[in-house]
């Protein structure tokens, strides 16, 4: 640790600088095969702008933005990104070896010290951390031994596999292993002055130098503009602000098949404007790169204006299960619904009862596939036995499931009524972001008459919404389908466990598994025990085989027990891209993971022609 006692004293003394340092790429840079990408060698310079709806989204700019230790090939396999290189031994052992000269944005070492000072500072403060680290650090309840080799080489390892270490590394919203050291140490209260930390904690009006240190150095949503960056372009405004402007990182890991350095624009900026009226003003040519707050019902629009406009819409295959979800919560307070919601043969009912193929024609225009929740057909784990799972329309079938369960009797309109005595309305709450979410619901609620089951809308605010899931006072509600729609063996299936309060379907049973049973609910049936029982085996599988087998059956209990009602897969995203602007796929999943949305065509080879 000598090294790392004089690193220490010699950043310590060291000023941080407030605009970046040139220092240009590492010696041995990632240097991307152009033509392999079928990508065109371009110049650097230029300004690329996009539209945002609040200052939150400059998360998104990550998110694109692509940069990790490790990242998904366009074959779905892990490789080496801001590292050099990674060993791994039995799926146990990993050794990261960074790369030499490797300079954050502001010129200062990229080195071991910054996974030092996170694994030990941070990671491990009970005052920044009150639950330690993350739980893709926990292996059966144990964190790993931590090596620092020297000062590009780490180790960790495990006393068995940990399979989800490397895939969190590349997520879309990655687990950070590392901090900025030099930076982040001037908030925390072992190395810094207490007096300037009390100054900035009357002057941030914040409560105490936890929070300080929180506030500005987050990286996954970069809202401090003197915070370093590893990322392609770092954020240079302070928020908040309605026009943010990132610029390039002097200091990228990356290179163009010539040895230039990426990335080639000089700027990002986003313009913020109300999520209402974004498809509009991309219909008038006011952004270079369009996709959020863009639905594939402004498809017509946005072509019409093309060539007005000088831009192109691309349509970009969506990689989630399902384009919309219906979330039936096993946990409501409400016991007559939990107790409805709770029993299979009422959600294959709900199910069965759904006209998929008029939603796919009203609504994608007959381009999506009807299906339930599940991987897609490009993902190496599709069974069309878990895409057909329930999803066939049988207004007989699911008639007779709802009369066996008990919901057999009928008021004067003909409408269900519960065995307590109550009208059988499903209120399906929403976060009120979307109109074709909306419309795909109105759908659903003339289908579920068929079926005698009133449907009634309540959109809401998204926090708002998962506030009232997390209290049980939802009885369903809307979201997305599997992110990992085209998951692969090696990825973590933890969409379809109960391991996480944000899961609309069973928060306290997720709430439950994530606070190892102080609190929240056990599961109660085989089924989603079993769900619990596989994820846990998934963690120590040893092999791509083992993760395979479990991997199925977990999606085959996931679609057989229709723990989320999936409508139409497939459906496509508006993408418009400024015809200045060069290298962007022509097609290209759109899907927060494993593809970053747009991260895995790497917007840092993306340039601006004349």
């Amino acid at each position: 640790m000598t090294f790392f006692k004089s690193l220490v004293s010699a950043l310590a003394v060291t000023a941080v600088s407030a605009t970046a340092a040139f220092a240009g790429p590492p010696e041995q840079p990632r240097v991307l095969d152009f033509d392999a990408m079928g990508k065109t060698i371009g110049k650097r310079g230029g300004t690329l702008t996009t539209l945002m709806a609040k200052p939150k989204d400059v998360r998104w700019i990550t998110v694109y933005g692509g940069a990790r230790l490790v990242t998904w090939d366009q074959d779905y396999n892990l490789t080496p990104d801001i590292l050099e290189s990674i060993e791994v031994e039995g799926n146990r052992i990993f050794t990261l070896k960074l790369r030499k000269g490797h300079m954050w944005s502001d010129g200062q070492p990229f080195t071991t010290e910054d996974f030092r000072y996170w694994w030990e500072d941070v990671a491990q403060n009970d005052q920044l951390e009150p639950s330690g680290p993350p739980r893709e650090m926990l292996v059966d309840g144990k964190l790993p031994k931590v090596t620092f080799i020297d000062e590009l080489t780490v180790r960790y390892e495990w006393e068995t596999v940990n399979p989800v270490f490397l895939t969190a590394l590349a997520g879309a919203s990655p687990t950070y292993i590392y901090m900025p050291a030099h930076f982040a140490r001037q908030y925390h209260e072992k190395y810094a002055d207490p007096a300037k930390i009390t100054s900035l904690i009357e002057s941030e009006k914040v409560q105490n130098w936890t929070s300080l240190h929180k506030r500005f150095t987050r990286q996954y949503r970069p809202e401090n503009p003197d915070m370093p960056s590893l990322q392609p372009w770092t954020n240079s405004t302070k928020l908040p602000s309605e026009r943010i402007i990132f610029k390039r990182n002097p200091n990228y890991h990356r290179v163009d098949s010539n040895g230039t350095q990426l990335p080639y624009l000089d700027e990002v900026i986003l313009n913020m404007a109300s999520s209402a009226i974004i498809a509009a003003k991309a219909g008038t040519g006011e952004t270079d790169l369009q996709a959020r707050y863009i639905r594939f019902d402004n498809y017509a629009f946005l072509k019409q204006g093309a060539d007005k406009g000088g831009y192109n819409v691309l349509l970009w295959p969506s990689g989630r299960g399902s384009e919309m979800t219906l979330l039936p919560n096993l946990n409501t307070k409400d016991e007559g619904f939990r107790a409805a919601m709770a029993d299979v043969r009422v959600r294959r009912a709900l199910s069965m009862g759904i006209d998929r193929d008029e939603i796919n024609e009203a609504i994608f225009f007959g381009l999506g596939r009807p299906q339930a929740n599940s991987v897609l057909p490009d993902s190496p784990l599709f069974k069309q036995e878990y895409a057909d799972a329930w999803a066939m329309r049988d207004l007989d079938k699911a008639n007779a499931l709802l009369d066996e369960a008990g919901f057999d009797k009928k008021d004067g309109e003909g409408f269900r009524i519960m065995p307590d005595g109550r009208p059988f309305e499903i209120i399906v709450e929403t976060a009120g972001e979307s109109s074709q979410e909306t419309d795909i619901l109105q759908l659903i609620a003339d289908h579920w008459k068929q079926i005698a089951v009133k449907l009634f809308v309540k959109p809401s605010q998204r926090d708002i919404l998962r506030g009232r899931v997390s209290n049980g006072e939802t009885v369903m509600s809307t979201w997305q389908g599997l992110n990992r729609g085209l998951a692969t063996a090696q990825m973590n299936p933890e969409e379809l466990a109960p391991i996480s309060p944000v899961q609309a379907q069973w928060p306290s049973y997720g709430l439950h598994y994530e606070s190892k049973g102080s609190t929240g609910t056990a599961p109660n049936t085989p089924e989603i025990k079993r769900l619990a029982e596989l994820y846990t085996s998934w963690r120590k599988a040893g092999d791509t085989a083992e993760q395979t087998k479990i991997w199925d059956e977990m999606l085959s209990i996931f679609t057989d027990q229709v723990y989320t009602i999936g409508v139409v897969s497939g459906g496509l995203q508006p993408v418009v891209v400024s015809n200045k602007l060069k290298n962007v796929p022509e097609t290209a999943v759109w899907a927060f993971e494993p593809t970053l949305y747009f991260g895995q065509s790497m917007p840092d080879t993306y340039f601006m022609a004349e």
